[in-house]
This record gives C-alpha cells, sequence and structure tokens, in this order.
C-alpha cells in the first residue's frame, strides 16, 4: 500500500472521519443499510469479503454474521476501532488502508462492497479501479451511495459554503450516488451491472432542530464544518437555520425524512 500519511488531504480526510461518533450516527440512522447491501451482494457462508472504508463496520458485520470471512479496511484508526469494538467476538480482520491504494493482492475477494464509505474517497477514478483490481473475476462488487438529489447529498450542498474549498482533482461525494457516474467508473470492466434507488427512513430525531444538533455534535463533516467557524458567530447561527432548514424541508410527516440512496450491483469481468 502507497503510504498516506504524509499526504495533507488524506490526513484532513482522517481527522475529519475521527471527529464526533460516527458509529453512534450509523447506529441512530443507517444501521439496516449495511444488511441491505450485504444481502443485495448476495454474500454466503466462506465468501471471502473486503468491505472497504468500512467505518465502525456497518456492512462488515452483518457480512460476517452471514458466515463470511471478513476483511474491514479504513483510513480512519478511530473508526476502526469503535467496528471491532461493535463487532464483538465476530472474526473480522480490521486493517488500516486507502481506498485508493488497497494492500491486497489483486482477486483476493469473491466480494468486494463499500457502504457510504468509498464515496468519500476524494478521487473517486482511483477508488473504483482499486474496487475492481481486488475483486475476483467473476465476484460481486456492491455499493450503497448517498445521491445528490437525496437528503445527504443536500446536507453537504448546504455545508458547502461553510468549508473551505476542496483541492484540485477532488470530485464531490454525492456523486458517487448518480448510477451514469459509477457506470463509467467501472467502464467494460464489469458485466451485469444493476442499479436501484430507493431510501432509508429516518425516524430518530423529534424536531429539525434535534437532527441539526445531532448532527453538529456526531457526523464528522458536521463538527469540521463548525470547527472552522467557530470564531464567526453569524456564520454559525447562519449554518444552524440552514440545517434545520433542510431538514424541514424533508420532512415527510412526524418528524420523520427519507434519505435517498443508490445501490449498485456488478459483476467483474
Amino acid at each position: 500500500m502507497t503510504s498516506t500519511i504524509n499526504d495533507p488531504l488524506k490526513a484532513r480526510h482522517r481527522t475529519t472521519w475521527g471527529l464526533g461518533d460516527y458509529a453512534l450516527v450509523a447506529d441512530t440512522v443507517v444501521a439496516e443499510l449495511g444488511a441491505i447491501l450485504v444481502s443485495a451482494c448476495g454474500v454466503k457462508p466462506g465468501d471471502a469479503v473486503l468491505d472497504v472504508a468500512a467505518g465502525a463496520g456497518n456492512a462488515a458485520i452483518p457480512a460476517a454474521r452471514a458466515g463470511a470471512h471478513v476483511v474491514a479496511s479504513d483510513l480512519t484508526p478511530a473508526l476502526l476501532e469503535a467496528g471491532k469494538a461493535r463487532a464483538g467476538d465476530l472474526a473480522i480482520r480490521w486493517e488500516e488502508a486507502d481506498a485508493e491504494a488497497l494492500p491486497n493482492a489483486d482477486g483476493a475477494f469473491d466480494v468486494v462492497l463499500s457502504c457510504l464509505g468509498a464515496m468519500f474517497a476524494p478521487h473517486h477514478q482511483a477508488c473504483a479501479d482499486e474496487l475492481v483490481r481486488v475483486c475476483r473475476s467473476g465476484g460481486t462488487i456492491g455499493l450503497l451511495s448517498w445521491t445528490p438529489g437525496g437528503f445527504v447529498g443536500q446536507l453537504f450542498a448546504t455545508m458547502k459554503p461553510y468549508v473551505p474549498p476542496p483541492p484540485p482533482g477532488v470530485t464531490p461525494p454525492p456523486l458517487w450516488g448518480s448510477a451514469e457516474h459509477v457506470r463509467s467508473l467501472l467502464g467494460d470492466r464489469v458485466t451485469d451491472v444493476e442499479t436501484r434507488v430507493a431510501a432509508t427512513r429516518v425516524a430518530a430525531f423529534g424536531t429539525a432542530e434535534e437532527f441539526r444538533d445531532f448532527f453538529k455534535a456526531h457526523y464528522g463533516p458536521t463538527v469540521a464544518a463548525y470547527r472552522g467557524i467557530a470564531d464567526e458567530p453569524d456564520r454559525v447561527a447562519a449554518l444552524d437555520a440552514d440545517l434545520a432548514a433542510l431538514a424541514r424541508r424533508f420532512d415527510v410527516g412526524g418528524g420523520a425524512m427519507e434519505w435517498e440512496y443508490l445501490l449498485v450491483t456488478a459483476t467483474a469481468r
């Protein structure tokens, strides 16, 4: 694996995702999605599975429960530690790795998947190339990503004016939620591409302000956004208002929201 220790961009990503409590966020709002992806990929006992950008194990854990031999990799050590704690006695190998430079051998896995993780690698093509490289011929690649127009895609659009611009060459994460974009990244190296847009219902917050305050305290990118403007009270108040307005816009009744995602499965050639 190419070292990313001294890469400022990767160091920034590692720091951002180490903020807050992503395991709590996953358990609160997206707990079902890892199992949905694992099921869509047809993971079965004995499969060698790699969960890329695994975070706290939202997909790795249900894959291990299905009887697979699972490797869970992530750039952020704090997330790996949280995943180990959540996994209990499940036999999962946790390894620190960059999704754009995986340390694994070519064709090493029957299933390569990522649930809301690989989409945050800054260089989409490099990440896609690695997903394909480590999947064996005839194996399955599975991805679950937030869509650009869905709630989390719009969350990042809402925070964009309050954070520094990304370096040149970095592509917005929610583009992984575009079927056309994912097809272009994987290209002719895969067959049998299936895409499905769906939504998860989030009913954990009684009010828009409750959602805002939860993400403000626990979701790494939102924590980082607020830290960057901490000495600008007017901008803090503006971001407070914008995030609450976003939650109200997606309210489907009773404080519940529908968060849209794209699920993609494909077969490696």
